[in-house]
């Protein structure tokens, strides 16, 4: 089984921030019910004055304003499914799974149009709020251990905040390049280890250039 993150790694940019583009442009009143708190969640996250889970809440919370959201979410995918990475399709196998920790409801679509496995967070659309773990980081890990999966061949990641499951997989790839380069996973020095572990604890993703 190979494993693979989905935003930055096989997909060229972050779905969840593409799809709340999508919305606000069909749906200008975001803008003034969802946007401006983001704003402020954001600058609190950023002062490390809330943590990255009620960050995502906020973030996600737009698709609780979304009416027609199941004929938007395959709108979004019909433009955007080109954006999966060539390199990705040319070995693509029917036991791939996708962990991401952007909402099930917006991977949902695209991993069956791709055919493959996928976990992601699971967000409740209509109260607003995570119905089990956001899937970041160790949580991906965690959750794989968890529920006894198969052994990993290889799993691939833009962010060193996955290492927790680079460390699972029998050969793990970093991702870079706007999801066009793929290189082995690198070995962490004692002072870089230690950042990305501080930097998990916290919520941040982490790459090479951080």
């Amino acid at each position: 089984m190979n494993v693979y993150d989905f935003d930055g790694t096989i997909f060229y940019s972050d779905c969840s921030i593409g799809f709340a583009r999508w919305c606000m442009a069909r749906r200008p009143k975001l803008l003034a019910t969802w946007l401006p708190g983001l704003v402020k969640s954001l600058v609190l996250y950023k002062a490390e004055k809330i943590p990255n889970h009620l960050l995502q809440r906020r973030m996600f919370a737009y698709l609780t304003q979304i009416d027609d959201f199941d004929v938007q979410i395959e709108r979004y995918w019909d433009k955007y499914e080109n954006r999966i990475s060539s390199w990705y399709l040319a070995q693509k196998r029917p036991d791939d799974l996708i962990i991401s920790a952007s909402p099930a409801c917006i991977i949902g679509p695209i991993a069956k149009r791709l055919g493959v496995n996928f976990i992601a967070s699971e967000f409740d659309r209509e109260y607003g709020v995570f119905v089990n773990n956001l899937m970041y980081a160790r949580e991906k890990a965690r959750y794989i251990l968890d529920h006894g999966f198969p052994t990993i061949e290889n799993f691939y990641s833009d962010s060193l905040a996955d290492t927790p499951l680079a460390l699972l997989a029998e050969k793990a790839h970093l991702v870079t390049n706007g999801a066009a380069t793929v290189t082995d996973w690198p070995d962490l020095d004692p002072q870089t280890a230690q950042t990305v572990k501080r930097k998990i604890d916290t919520g941040w993703n982490v790459h090479l250039n951080d």
